[in-house]
């Protein structure tokens, strides 16, 4: 799990995260898991889940807490780092630490399973809602972020898409049906999408620390 709680609670953050939509002589570009992490559908069946494994995300946090008790013991410089002679210094430490990973991994695992289902949903509708705004603009080439040294901010479309995400797709159920089990492509979205959520509570605590600099953002339960 990577800052499973924050991951929950980090949608509201995503709400500005891109600039205005529109598209500059026949040229797009988005990104899909940007935009499918934005979407209303996806934000609101998070907090779902986070509402019905509020007990299990408790549990989590109180084993993560553990494991960095643990880690803080075998930190004999006090440098906030493990060496591998740290590491190797007390096995039956490391071996405890490993024990509680998998034990939140057994925890967590219905946890992501319900967000990766939540995903496979909204995923099925993406490209709908993209050729819908492809058709809306007249875009003739749709491009990747990443795939652009430069772009003027109209040049990307990902707003328009969330829109039409949010009117094709607005809800997503989290019950995941007996047998289901995502795909390796589901999967990747899922770690993209966490990684997104992460990377905006992030930015969302330094905005909040930089307007109160005398005070420190809570930090957030997990890992």
């Amino acid at each position: 799990m990577t800052k499973l709680a924050t991951i929950l609670a980090a949608g509201a953050a995503l709400a500005v995260a891109a600039p205005a939509a529109a598209q500059v002589a026949g040229i797009a570009t988005t990104s899909p898991e940007v935009v499918i992490a934005r979407s209303a559908a996806r934000a609101a069946a998070y907090k779902q889940i986070g509402d019905t494994y509020k007990t299990q995300i408790a549990q989590i946090n109180t084993v993560r807490g553990e494991i960095n008790t643990l880690l803080k013991s075998l930190d004999t410089n006090n440098d906030n780092q493990l060496s591998d002679a740290e590491r190797n210094a007390k096995p039956a430490v490391m071996t405890q630490i490993q024990q509680k990973e998998q034990q939140i991994g057994q925890i967590a695992q219905p946890i992501n399973l319900a967000q990766m289902y939540v995903l496979d949903q909204i995923a099925r509708e993406y490209n709908n809602a993209r050729q819908q705004v492809i058709a809306d603009k007249k875009i003739q080439i749709m491009l990747a972020p990443d795939a652009i040294e430069y772009a003027p901010p109209a040049v990307d479309v990902t707003d328009a898409i969330v829109a039409a995400l949010n009117t094709r797709k607005p809800t997503a159920t989290t019950a995941v049906p007996a047998g289901w089990q995502p795909t390796q492509q589901i999967g990747q979205l899922s770690q993209a999408v966490q990684q997104i959520l992460v990377a905006a509570a992030q930015q969302q605590a330094a905005s909040v620390q930089q307007a109160q600099p005398g005070q420190q953002p809570p930090k957030p339960a997990g890992r």
